[in-house]
């Protein structure tokens, strides 16, 4: 469940914000589905915004504009369908960024070289102190054929795994 201390209860509910396992929906707070709607004031401009985090998560996953009230200055409360889509939205967001980020740390893919197709695949692991790579090779069975620690900057493309395929698989 979030973190209550960093969410007081909204300024126009009487009720204080308690129990971590009761669901909250006041106009402003939201939470439910592992996570927290919050609405907030645009600080760029008279309108205002919706937060989305993740529960255990520092910082919200999405920030969007959120509708103006009837009375033009205030927001639109937060309610059931609003909170369901910005879940789903949220979450859609979300999965899209771990796929990319996925996608950027382990490349794939398939080369002719001396006859055979080979599989060459880039393993990125991003750390901030010893950032490695692996580059490794495997024919149509699966076997390795080779496998050695390249920069994490280096480059896959079609022509350097042809180009180390073809050189007998020696260091970049």
């Amino acid at each position: 469940m979030t973190d209550t201390a960093r969410f007081p209860s909204d300024s126009s509910s009487s009720e204080p914000f308690s129990d971590p396992d009761t669901p909250v929906q006041q106009p402003r707070l939201w939470c439910g589905d592992g996570w927290t709607a919050r609405v907030l004031k645009n600080e760029d401009d008279d309108g205002w915004a919706v937060a989305m985090i993740k529960d255990g998560e520092p910082e919200p996953a999405l920030v969007g504009p959120w509708t103006m009230g009837r009375d033009k200055k205030n927001p639109k409360p937060l309610d059931g369908p609003a909170f369901s889509t910005l879940v789903k939205t949220a979450s859609e967001f979300v999965r899209r960024h771990e796929q990319q980020l996925h996608a950027t740390l382990h490349q794939s893919l398939e080369v002719e070289s001396r006859g055979a197709r080979i599989t060459v695949s880039l393993d990125i692991v991003p750390d901030e102190d010893n950032p490695s790579a692996m580059l490794s090779a495997h024919d149509e069975a699966g076997e390795q054929l080779a496998q050695v620690r390249v920069s994490p900057a280096f480059k896959l493309s079609r022509a350097s795994a042809t180009a180390w395929a073809d050189g007998g698989f020696p260091r970049p």
